[in-house]
């Protein structure tokens, strides 16, 4: 599933949230594979009761193919267009926590899209915390290299100028457990005030 749907937020749920109201936009998670925008997006949504999307799972469901299998068959630049078009329709619904492929903030219309609907938050992870949590997965196309671990690491250098154009930024590092980096963003999201209401 690419969505889950929460109970309904009560009152009492806001001191379980850090004080925070309402979710007013869509928080998307950018960031590097393996930076753990899935994981902490999960995580987030549910300590918000908002719903959780995962741009990656609804390209696949609408293709019935991996990423991996789309990639190889219609190649990156066609992936890139349908990424483009699913992370459209997911900031027009309601607002929740989206989870986003490592290349989504590469296009400047992207970046414009997640400013204009929700908020970007870029989880920031070293190279080294990012190999030591994709090394041994294959489903990564990228990685598909004499040296995976190089090509990370090049990919990182190259992605990071676009990741800082997120306007929220929060660290992913080897110390931080999963809850511990849902009270970063949280933290960072209530410092602001377009994000939560009454």
């Amino acid at each position: 599933m690419s969505e889950i749907e929460p109970p309904e937020a009560r009152p009492a749920d806001m001191a379980a949230r850090g004080g925070t109201g309402k979710l007013r936009k869509t928080v998307v998670l950018v960031g590097m594979m393996g930076a753990g925008k899935t994981a902490v997006g999960r995580a987030l949504a549910a300590r918000l009761r908002v719903p959780f999307r995962d741009c990656d799972a609804e390209i696949e469901s609408a293709a019935n193919m991996t990423i991996a299998e789309i990639f190889a068959r219609d190649g990156e630049a066609f992936f890139r267009r349908k990424e483009s078009q699913v992370l459209e329709r997911l900031l027009d619904g309601a607002p929740g926590i989206l989870s986003t492929g490592g290349g989504v903030f590469m296009a400047e219309s992207n970046r414009r899209a997640i400013a204009e609907k929700g908020v970007g938050v870029w989880l920031n992870a070293p190279a080294d915390v990012l190999w030591t949590r994709v090394r041994h997965r294959a489903h990564r196309p990228l990685l598909s290299t004499a040296n995976p671990r190089e090509t990370l690491e090049q990919i990182l250098a190259a992605r990071t100028p676009d990741y800082a154009k997120a306007e929220v930024h929060v660290l992913s590092d080897r110390s931080s457990t999963v809850e511990d980096t849902v009270d970063r963003v949280i933290a960072a999201l209530d410092a602001r005030d377009d994000v939560f209401g009454a």
